[in-house]
């Protein structure tokens, strides 16, 4: 009988086969011929994923946390003022990030949890201030709201704010085009939609961003976040020449490489149509099952999770049966409605049999948990967006 479960929560993610094999391999010298090799080209297939052709990466054994951290300590300096654009818990974060390098933050917060803050009032604070860095977070893990990015930045743009997208959860599953909408730094972690085990903090960094960088007057106030001690690694390993300031972590860049390359095979058009489809058919399926999402209209929806309330009678041990039923799901996240909901990351390499097992299990979990329903009615749903014609 086979015993794995499919691990659908927001991260870590399922991983294909070829990303487990470089996991697996054996160690190699972090300045071995072949390992220069990946990790330069793992640097340049960045910029593909990302879109952001003129984008310095930086690949940095951590978390997503340690992401936003290296964006706050390398473009904040004491005194600067900073917006940050709240739609959950990892907007809280990052606000406290900044805060820890002396930023003066303002945040304009969402009216209500599930909710995003309205583009004019976000044009409002920047009108007020001169921000010198304005934080997006793109899908708030905790909320499963979808922020839109391409209109934030573009007002952030206009009053001169550094743009910075927390897209820890979006990068490579929903659609960001970080150099065409005027993204100045995106960041994400290795075990979302990127597919790869976690351990990996991503950033790409626009012109305007390392101009910010080059032109501090303050030294960087963190030694391992500061990019004087990695951009020439950075640029080393893509000149395919050995460097060293810390041992990078080797087979999770190997993997990183393999994900990388499985990415931009698939394309990604046709990667972010595929989130969106995959995203549509859970969604009809949880309308279907007469339960609630957090997001308090479709347009503030993640592709890449979904945040669903418990229907009434049932607590989070509907979680516990839904495991039994094959499927791992995650428990609430933020604080003020932890025991309220449950969240289902359909992100990475998810196929259309994935969220179909995904739905069948969550049936059979309601059902023990004594909910009424008939069943096969999420499945039915689902089936038919998945059956739709492309």
């Amino acid at each position: 009988m086979k015993d794995r479960k499919l691990l659908m929560i927001p991260g870590p993610v399922e991983f294909t086969p070829e990303v487990i094999r470089a996991m697996g391999m054996f160690t190699t010298s972090h300045v071995a011929p072949d390992f220069i090799e990946v990790f330069g080209q793992a640097l340049e297939r960045l910029r593909e994923v990302f879109l952001c052709p003129q984008g310095q990466p930086f690949v940095i054994a951590g978390s997503g946390t340690l992401a936003m951290d290296i964006a706050a300590a390398n473009l904040i300096e004491p005194g600067d003022k900073a917006l940050v654009v709240n739609t959950g818990y990892f907007g809280d974060r990052f606000a406290a990030i900044l805060e820890r390098y002396g930023a003066e933050v303002t945040q304009v917060k969402a009216p209500a949890i599930g909710d995003a803050p309205p583009l004019d009032e976000v044009e409002a604070a920047l009108q007020s201030g001169s921000y010198k860095l304005m934080t997006i977070t793109h899908v708030d893990t905790s909320t499963a709201v979808k922020a839109d990015v391409k209109g934030l930045a573009a007002v952030g743009r206009r009053y001169g704010a550094l743009v910075v997208v927390d897209g820890v959860c979006a990068v490579a599953g929903e659609e960001m085009r970080q150099e065409e909408w005027g993204i100045d730094l995106a960041l994400t972690a290795s075990q979302k939609a990127i597919c790869v085990p976690p351990g990996l903090a991503l950033v790409v960094a626009g012109p305007r961003a390392m101009e910010a960088f080059r032109k501090r007057q303050t030294p960087v106030g963190n030694y391992y976040a500061d990019w004087n001690n990695w951009l020439p690694i950075m640029e080393a390993y893509e000149a395919r020449q050995p460097s060293y300031f810390g041992t990078p972590p080797v087979n999770l860049i190997w993997a990183l490489n393999v994900s990388l390359g499985q990415i931009l095979d698939e394309g990604m058009e046709a990667r972010f149509a595929r989130h969106r489809r995959l995203s549509r058919a859970f969604k009809a399926a949880v309308a279907a099952l007469g339960l609630k999402q957090l997001p308090l209209s479709a347009d503030k929806e993640a592709t890449t999770l979904t945040a669903i309330y418990y229907p009434a009678g049932v607590d989070r041990t509907v979680l516990g049966y839904i495991k039994e039923a094959g499927v791992i799901v995650a428990g609430g996240l933020h604080p003020a409605i932890k025991a309220q909901y449950f969240r289902v990351g359909h992100m990475g390499v998810v196929s259309a049999a994935d969220i179909l097992t995904t739905v069948g299990a969550i049936e059979q979990g309601l059902a023990r948990a004594g909910y009424q329903f008939e069943p096969g009615t999420g499945l039915a749903a689902a089936q038919a967006v998945l059956c739709e014609s492309s």
